[in-house]
């Protein structure tokens, strides 16, 4: 069998380990031809491509970042559903081209929701989720989303240091857009005191009056972390901005922002992540073997399984008011702004 791999998307430590995984297992253990496709869905169309074999796949589990590069290919997806028949014929040319009897989809939720269209088309299609937001659908957590939190949480401990020197109020605005899972684990493993998610939204009142509790407590400085997808009322600020003036409006406190931005994102993945992209591309690669197409790698419990692509796309794994960590949070008097 001859298999095409592509990475779509932002980039996430641990899809050099997740091609790895997909690669050698496919090659060693099934005898598959890998072709690596460059650059996303658009060198799907172009025939982008590069052979994959046991040497070009070593060296690359501890690396960040992808060896054959990502785009968010939008154009890509409006061909599918695009009521012209050629452009739809087009992409179906593309992959016939290539001789491929499989394309495996390394993403995030518009990958996979992809991912599902191609295999609507008739094409023989698996996903492997990808996000560090750890907000894919199908599965319990994405493989990204480790390294992630533990840059996060080392950002958060070294902000404890500087605040308690200075005594002053800390902001820090952590990656998430509508889901607030990244903020959640580094604010609870960080000890931050106040945590912002875009699932819950916020009291300013509420935040006020924690603030003003620990400081009449005598507990000089105090950490909030925030999702940048918390939507600000009346403002188009950034979150951290946001609360970060307001706070030092309000209370008087010194109050200082920090964004974190893209470090979360860069570097050499966790173990776990390196572990886990391994697995879920060895299990991609199983799938293939078994002619089961048309389904996402995921990982349920403890068990590396997998689930229909029909169920993943469009929609979203999101943290909810019952999460443990989030009700630990609030028996040990951590706010989550509005409580």
């Amino acid at each position: 069998m001859k298999i095409g791999i592509l990475t779509s998307g932002g980039d996430a430590p641990g899809i050099n380990a997740t091609i790895r995984g997909v690669g050698k297992t496919g090659i060693n253990h099934y005898g598959m031809e890998m072709i690596g496709i460059l650059n996303g869905f658009s060198g799907l169309l172009y025939k982008d491509i590069i052979q994959l074999n046991d040497a070009s796949l070593s060296g690359i589990l501890n690396l960040g970042g992808t060896i054959l590069g990502t785009a968010r290919e939008k154009v890509f997806r409006k061909m599918i559903t695009s009521p012209d028949e050629k452009d739809r014929q087009q992409i179906k040319n593309a992959y016939h081209e290539l001789e491929l009897d499989c394309l495996v989809c390394i993403g995030g939720n518009g990958t996979q929701r992809t991912a599902w269209m191609l295999s609507e088309l008739g094409l023989n299609v698996v996903g492997i989720p990808k996000t560090i937001d750890n907000d894919i659908y199908g599965t319990d957590i994405t493989f990204g989303f480790d390294t992630a939190v533990n840059i996060a949480t080392e950002a958060i401990d070294r902000l404890h240091s500087t605040a308690s020197s200075h005594k002053r109020i800390m902001v820090i605005e952590l990656m998430g857009h509508h889901a607030g899972w990244i903020t959640l684990y580094a604010g609870m493993a960080g000890g931050a005191d106040i945590i912002l998610l875009p699932e819950l939204g916020y009291n300013m009142k509420v935040i006020i009056d924690k603030i003003k509790q620990r400081t009449e407590a005598g507990k000089p400085y105090s950490i909030i972390a925030v999702a940048e997808g918390v939507e600000i009322q009346n403002s188009k600020e950034r979150p951290a901005t946001y609360f970060a003036r307001e706070i030092q409006e309000q209370t008087g406190l010194e109050t200082r922002e920090t964004v974190l931005g893209y470090i979360q994102r860069g570097g050499s993945p966790s173990p776990y992540d390196r572990n886990l992209g391994t697995l879920l591309g060895g299990h991609a690669a199983k799938l293939i073997h078994e002619g089961k197409f048309g389904r996402m790698a995921s990982k349920i419990g403890k068990e590396i399984t997998d689930v229909p692509l029909s169920e993943v796309a469009g929609k979203l794994r999101l943290v909810t008011p019952e999460d443990q960590l989030v009700q630990q949070g609030k028996r040990m008097g951590i706010s989550f702004g509005v409580w």
